[in-house]
């Protein structure tokens, strides 16, 4: 098997992992969002620190928080992720799976966006148009609903920003989540050790449960690895296409699997959304085979 071949089984694999996790947090509704969102974030961490010590590079998590700079960065991505965790279990949780992969389908489109606006990017006619067009997509719903897609939003803005934080940090990705879950360890204990102040009196934690908290960890981490793996052994936009997989497992699990209501409203913006996406992936790969032309000039020359 070939580098290339590995990368794209690792990222499949990772994609299908967070596209299908909706089923394993289904498992875990009765468990309130808080706790889950905090035993998520322990095992989280239990997990990175065990990969970092079987790679004999625990030592390394100290590196990033000894720099002031790079530790008020990862302080606020976890704060981002957190967001974007704890959203993602209410949805799931609520019945809002679709709108859940709504998130993940618009996400690329959003950090389209936040690129123009922090790092002075530019875009071409074609992502201006799928920009525009999810906007409008977007908007249309809203008014045909009545309510704006809120979970949708703020998932999709949420770990946008965490991506774009993350952008600038120059540290590895299994090394920055492990620092990023420690720094929200303090909080995630404190609400394990006192569950009485988000759980009801009704609730009982069982072996069953707690099997599914801890294993919650290793759902989180082990697709990041997987990912982390796969991504530097393939160009950029088969990575960027191939992510839509987890959306699209997501929205098949909504659909399929939980039954969650698909109106006429729905009908109007998802397609809206992937026609975006697919005008923003032809101009992505349009993009990365002219890079790859012009360094194989650059490297004849």
């Amino acid at each position: 098997m070939t580098q290339a071949s590995k990368g794209v089984m690792a990222i499949l694999i990772a994609c299908v992992v967070w596209g299908i996790s909706p089923i394993y947090y289904k498992l875990l509704a009765h468990v309130p969002p808080l706790e889950l969102l905090a035993h998520r974030t322990i095992w989280s961490l239990a997990f990175f620190g065990t990969v970092l010590a079987v790679q004999n590079r625990l030592h390394e998590i100290v590196q990033p928080i000894k720099d002031r700079s790079v530790l008020i960065k990862l302080l606020s991505a976890s704060v981002m992720i957190a967001i974007n965790w704890f959203f993602f279990i209410s949805a799931v949780q609520l019945g809002y799976v679709t709108e859940a992969s709504l998130g993940y389908f618009v996400y690329p489109l959003v950090t389209v966006v936040l690129g123009v606006i922090f790092f002075k990017e530019r875009l071409d006619k074609i992502k201006k148009i799928a920009v525009g067009l999810a906007s409008v997509g977007v908007l249309a719903f809203s008014v045909g609903t009545g309510a704006a897609p809120w979970i949708a939003l703020i998932l999709a803005f949420s770990f946008g920003t965490y991506s774009a934080i993350k952008k600038t940090i120059s540290f590895g990705p299994v090394l920055t989540v492990a620092v990023e879950v420690l720094l929200l360890a303090p909080i995630a204990v404190w609400i394990v050790v006192f569950p009485d102040m988000v759980r009801p009196e009704a609730f009982q934690m069982n072996l069953t449960t707690l099997a599914l908290l801890i294993g919650s960890g290793v759902l989180t981490g082990g697709p990041l690895v997987a990912f982390s793996y796969g991504a530097p052994k393939i160009d950029l936009a088969t990575v960027g296409i191939m992510t839509y997989i987890n959306p699209s497992l997501q929205f098949l699990c909504a659909v399929a699997i939980f039954a969650e209501p698909f109106g006429l409203w729905h009908m109007i913006l998802f397609p809206t959304i992937w026609v975006a996406l697919a005008l923003y992936s032809y101009a992505a790969l349009r993009a990365s085979r002219k890079s790859s032309t012009t360094d194989a000039a650059s490297g004849a020359t």
